[in-house]
């Protein structure tokens, strides 16, 4: 686009494409916040080290563990304040969370081998799913049918598993001899599931079979460097993708391709969920500073979307 010179010739010329939205509310203009700009959510420090697993609900919270201490998953606000939301059973330590149709949570407790199931009005904590020969499940991707698929890493060895855990509970290996399996994610129509393996910084696609077992295992993503952890789709099946050790997110397409890269404040983000109002909020645990930040996208959340009412 050429500029047609308006200012002195000491300004000079300056190409800009400048889009502004502006909104009235209450008589006051509202300039939308620019997109894939990161800022903080919370203060530094008020999560552990082992901030991970946010989920957004559909009321503008997002929920994550280790808030203040180990063993709980907090409740912050759009405006940054937090509470604990609930205490998880003695000795459990949660990761990954993903809320069901009903608004009910699942959370990934890797000490105890369990996915928890809490009741969003009651607070009250079930074991939904439990199986000894979980290493540590560690994150959480929901088909659109609610069935569960787990990542399930072990790190001493550098090996990792994938579980899908039915309706009734009941969990069902289906890989055993994959890499550090972390980051996991299921493809708006369901027929894709993503899972990252952080070691070996590689995203593999598989295929969803009717019975909800996989297969057509293949590269999705390589990288030449960091690590990676949380995955999450928006509603066109972008992934975004959190990097480990590089302090970026990155925004994929469905075909591979890098759309977006995100500074998220931080070296260590851990996780990601699609969320707020609008469900067009970004919120990303970064470890270093043990805190959450914020960005706003273009597209809205595939879980967030999950979760209207129809």
């Amino acid at each position: 686009m050429r500029c047609r010179q308006r200012f002195s010739s000491t300004v000079g010329c300056i190409t800009v494409l400048l889009v502004v939205m502006v909104a009235v509310v209450s008589g006051q203009a509202v300039v939308p916040s620019p997109l894939f700009i990161a800022t903080p959510l919370t203060q530094v420090g008020v999560f552990t080290s082992g901030i991970e697993g946010p989920a957004c609900d559909v009321d503008g919270n997002v929920y994550a563990v280790n808030y203040e201490r180990q063993g709980t998953i907090g409740r912050i606000r759009p405006d940054g304040s937090g509470e604990i939301y609930v205490e998880l059973p003695q000795g459990s330590v949660g990761n990954g969370i993903r809320f069901g149709s009903q608004r009910e949570m699942y959370v990934a407790d890797y000490v105890g081998h369990n996915v928890f199931e809490v009741q969003l009005r009651s607070r009250a904590i079930t074991i939904y799913s439990h199986d000894d020969n979980m290493n540590q499940p560690n994150d959480l991707a929901m088909a659109p049918s609610g069935v569960l698929y787990a990542s399930d890493p072990n790190w001493a060895e550098g090996s990792g598993q994938i579980w899908r855990i039915g309706l009734d509970g009941n969990a069902t290996r289906l890989f055993g001899d994959m890499g550090t399996t972390n980051g996991i994610e299921v493809s708006p129509d369901g027929r894709t599931l993503y899972v990252g393996e952080s070691d070996e910084r590689v995203i593999w696609a598989f295929d969803i079979g009717v019975d909800g077992t996989v297969f057509g295992k293949r590269v999705f993503m390589r990288f030449a460097d960091h690590g990676l952890d949380g995955l999450r789709s928006d509603v066109d099946g972008n992934l975004y993708v959190t990097r480990y050790g590089a302090g970026t997110v990155l925004k994929v397409s469905p075909s591979g391709r890098i759309l977006q890269e995100v500074n998220v404040l931080g070296a260590r983000p851990s996780n990601i969920c699609l969320g707020g109002m609008d469900g067009r909020t970004a919120y990303v645990t970064e470890v270093e500073h043990r805190r959450l930040v914020q960005f706003r996208v273009d597209r809205p959340g595939l879980a967030w979307q999950r979760l209207r009412p129809e």
